[in-house]
Parts: C-alpha cells; sequence; structure tokens
C-alpha cells in the first residue's frame, strides 16, 4: 500500500511516496521544489498557486515514477499562517507570510486587551508576535476588506487540501498554533473571538489527524489523468509530524526538531499550563495521538541561512558544507547572542545585526565570517540546553539524551555542539522526519501500522541514527554561565 506526502518547509518542499516493507518503512523522494516568499511592496506573501501547482507536479510524478496506485495524500506545512476564502469559494490574496512586519507591535495591543495570562490559560501557546492571532488582529485594526470578506479561515495545510478536495476543514494540531484555540475545550476560543472583534463562523471544527477529510476533486482528476483519492488530515503542523517520527522506544523522551525554526521539548499528555510555563513563554501545541508537544520554539537555523542569503546578495556565495568548515575554524567562546531577541524575527542583513548584537553586549565584534557562524551554532547549543533544561523541570521528567530531527542533522558542528553543551548524547535522524510522520499517520489510518508506537519502533528499525557523545564537559559548562550572563542583560 502506497501512501503520498507533501512536505512542505519554510524553504523547500517535495513529495515523498512511502509504504511498509517487511519491518521497516520504506520511503522514496520523488519530487522537490522551492518555497520562496515574495515581497511586493512593503508586505511579504506566500506564493501559494506555485506552491498547488508543485504539488500537483507530484502527483504528475509519482505516475511516472511506478506509484500509479497510491491509497492516499497527506499534507503538513509549517503553523501560524493562513489563507482567508470568500463566499464564493475563492481565495482572497495570497497568504502572508509570519515575517510580514504588519504583525510588528500586535502582540503588545492584543495584551492590553486580554492580559497574558488569561489568553496563556485559554490556549496554552508561546507569546510570539508570528503567531496567527496579531495577523488576524492586525487586518481587524486595518480594516482590511480581506477580512471583512472572509468566509472560511484555513490554515496553510488545510487552504492546500480544500484546493485538492473541495472541502474546507481544520485540522488540530496546526488549529492549535494559531493562539486562538483552546486546548481544554479542543474547540476554537469564542470569548477571545468575540473580544477581540474577529467573526467566529470562519472557523471550520478541527478534525483529529488519521481522518480521511475529502477525496480528489473531479476537475484535479481529469487535468492530471489520475483516479481519485483519499486525503488523509495527519499531523499537519510539521512540528506534529516530525515529533511522531521520533525513533523513540520508550514513552518519555526529549526532541529538537532542527531547521529553519528549532523547536525543543517532549510529549505530555496533557497542557502544562501553570505560571511557570507562561514565564518561560511555553508552548502546548497538539500531538498526533490526543497528545500535546510541550516545547519551546527557537529562532534556529533562520539565523544561518540569512546569512548565507546576504552574503550571497553582496557576491560571496557560499555551500552549506563550506559555511559549516568556516565555523569549524573559528575560535570557540568568543561571544554569544540570544538567538530568540526580536531584532533577529525579519533584520534587513543578519550579520550585520549579529554584529550589533554583540557591540550592545560588549563583547567583541566577529568580523569573519567563520567567527560569525561560529557564534550562531554555539549560540543556538547553549539555548537549547537552557529549554532542555526547563523542560525537564515543566515535565517532571529526566531526559538521558536527546533526538535532533531535520535538516540541522545535517550540520555535524552543530549536533556536536548540542551534545557537549547538553552534556548528554544527541541521536540525529531522520533528517526526513517530519515527511516519515506524514507517512506513517496515513498508513496508520489504513491500518498497515498498528499505531504510532510501532510506527516508532519501525523507523527505528528503518534508519541510521548517529550518535554524538558530549566531549569537553568543564570547558561547555563554563562557557554557559557566560552565554546566561551576556544573555540575561540584554
Amino acid at each position: 500500500m502506497n501512501v503520498l506526502a507533501f512536505d512542505l518547509g519554510a524553504s523547500s518542499g517535495r513529495a515523498v511516496a512511502g509504504r511498509v516493507d517487511g519491518n521497516r518503512l520504506a520511503f522514496w523522494e520523488i519530487h522537490r521544489f522551492e518555497n520562496s516568499p515574495v515581497r511586493v511592496g512593503e508586505r511579504l506573501y506566500w506564493d501559494v498557486l506555485r506552491l498547488f501547482h508543485e504539488m500537483k507536479q507530484g502527483l504528475l510524478k509519482a505516475r511516472q515514477t511506478g506509484f500509479s496506485e497510491l491509497h492516499s495524500v497527506g499534507i503538513d506545512t509549517w503553523g501560524v499562517d493562513f489563507g482567508l476564502i470568500g463566499a464564493h469559494g475563492e481565495l482572497l490574496g495570497n497568504p502572508y507570510h509570519y515575517r510580514d512586519s504588519l504583525i510588528d507591535g500586535k502582540l503588545e495591543e492584543v495584551c492590553a486587551i486580554l492580559p497574558k495570562r488569561e489568553i496563556f490559560a485559554r490556549t496554552g501557546i508561546q507569546f510570539m508576535p508570528i503567531n496567527s492571532l496579531y495577523r488576524l488582529y492586525a487586518l481587524k485594526q486595518s480594516g482590511s476588506p480581506l477580512l471583512e470578506q472572509a468566509a472560511s479561515f484555513l490554515m496553510m495545510p488545510d487552504l492546500l487540501r480544500y484546493f485538492l478536495t473541495g472541502e474546507k476543514k481544520s485540522e488540530w494540531t496546526n488549529a492549535s498554533t494559531t493562539q486562538l484555540y483552546n486546548p481544554l475545550t479542543r474547540s476554537w476560543d469564542e470569548y477571545m473571538l468575540q473580544s477581540l472583534g474577529l467573526p467566529a463562523e470562519m472557523f471550520a471544527d478541527a478534525v483529529e489527524p488519521g481522518q480521511v477529510v475529502g477525496v480528489l476533486q473531479p476537475s484535479l482528476c481529469t487535468e492530471l489523468e489520475c483516479p481519485s483519492l483519499p486525503v488523509v488530515a495527519v499531523g499537519e503542523h510539521d512540528t506534529a509530524s516530525a515529533v511522531a517520527a521520533i525513533p523513540a522506544l520508550t514513552p518519555d523522551f526529549a526532541y529538537l526538531s532542527c531547521g529553519t525554526w528549532s523547536l525543543l521539548g517532549t510529549e505530555v499528555p496533557q497542557p502544562v499550563l501553570n505560571d511557570q510555563a507562561l514565564e518561560w513563554n511555553f508552548t502546548n501545541e497538539g500531538g498526533v495521538n490526543r497528545t500535546f508537544r510541550l516545547l519551546k520554539n527557537i529562532m534556529g537555523l533562520w539565523l544561518f541561512e540569512e546569512c548565507r542569503r546576504c552574503w550571497a546578495v553582496g557576491g560571496t556565495r557560499l555551500r552549506y558544507d563550506e559555511m559549516v568548515a568556516l565555523a569549524h575554524g573559528a575560535k570557540p567562546f568568543q561571544r554569544f547572542i540570544e538567538p530568540d531577541d526580536p531584532m533577529f524575527l525579519h533584520p534587513a542583513h543578519m550579520p550585520k545585526q549579529i554584529q550589533q548584537y554583540c557591540r550592545d553586549t560588549g563583547q567583541s565584534v566577529p568580523e569573519s565570517a567563520g567567527e560569525i557562524l561560529r557564534c550562531v551554532l554555539e549560540s543556538l547549543a547553549m539555548k537549547y540546553r537552557l529549554v532542555l533544561e526547563r523542560t525537564e523541570m515543566l515535565s517532571g521528567k529526566r531526559f538521558s539524551g536527546l533526538h535532533l530531527v531535520g535538516g540541522g542533522v545535517n550540520n555535524a558542528l552543530l549536533c556536536q555542539c548540542t551534545a557537549n553543551a547538553i552534556g548528554r548524547p544527541v541521536w540525529a535522524g531522520p533528517a526526513e522526519a517530519t515527511a516519515l510522520g506524514n507517512l506513517a499517520v496515513q498508513l496508520i489510518a489504513h491500518g498497515q501500522i498498528r499505531d504510532i508506537r510501532e510506527a516508532r519502533a519501525l523507523l527505528s528499525e528503518s534508519l541510521a541514527i548517529k550518535s554524538y557523545e558530549p566531549q569537553e564537559a568543564a570547558l561547555w559548562n563554563e562557557a554557559y554561565g557566560l552565554f546566561r550572563q551576556v544573555t540575561a542583560c540584554h
């Protein structure tokens, strides 16, 4: 039984086919495509129609590469972003990118209307200016005709699924990231919507991962000359899919999904909504199998990727492996940044912003590319230690190591720095966790895999996981103290 996962990240997307093959989950990437935002004037948008075009190419390539008998399709994407559908079923404008500046200052405005404590008690979600709540509030405050004409609110995977099926449904793991969804009632929080003047009627009830939520539209089947296929709601927030694919053999584990964003936490049966979780700005996002992802969003390799982009604009093009080599050759522990400082959310020039942070905190200013990149990677590793320690305190668990999945698996220096910083092993892999979790949930829905526990055992058998052991404990402990001192005063 073959199934197809569309896995869309903030910089690229891909179509991955998979099936159970004996005692392993076999998978094949059959189509990869770029996902680049488009700036028009002051606004930053997602090119969602291009993404849908590439998904259609994925369906075509599946048939052309021997996967003509697919049994279902599933979609996972990043969170918080959304499209608005009008009364006649058409998309009202391209979805805004979460780094668009329209949200600037809106978090503070919303918290002046609804206290932070109340918002957290009702949603359990980390306060980040990119959350859907603040985008919707910004549209409301600006008198946007988009919001006035909207009949339906669809998160990015919901929107792409709507293009495939014509069915308008929400999915719970992604709905939970909006900061408008109540994890206790498992419904949109009507009190918050009413308090902010947002139309409750445009929000569809959220389905659970593993449910069939439609079939390919006849017009699409005619265009692509393909049979009708069920579309399964998977863990449609990409981190929910990634966590579903953690190759852990015990129920208690810590994970780091490391890509453009880093998300570090653990799986819990109920949301943690206490004052300490609020103070540390943790989040309780929906997970597969009615679990919650107690985690912290960390800025992640966006810092690394933006440096690369800025240098390329200036004429210096570096491959990813060249950047890692430059960082490796730089002297360690010279300076640190707080990766989540708001100045790094959408700067005009990331390397200059990192240099400015170092000036502002009285540290030596990195001059070379290697020095800047070493600063980024070491700072991320130190932040991972801080968040891991706080995750243990909030969950009441002690973790023997950290499962690292996603694109960060390919950065050996970051993996080793993380093991050194936390003083425990890092088990790196799979890089393809989001796509594999997507496939696994579809196969569970079809009865090919019994449950998520069996899926993780299959993945543990299927994949080569690389272990990084901690080194130079005394040096890293001393540097961690410096990191805490530098970042606490900024």
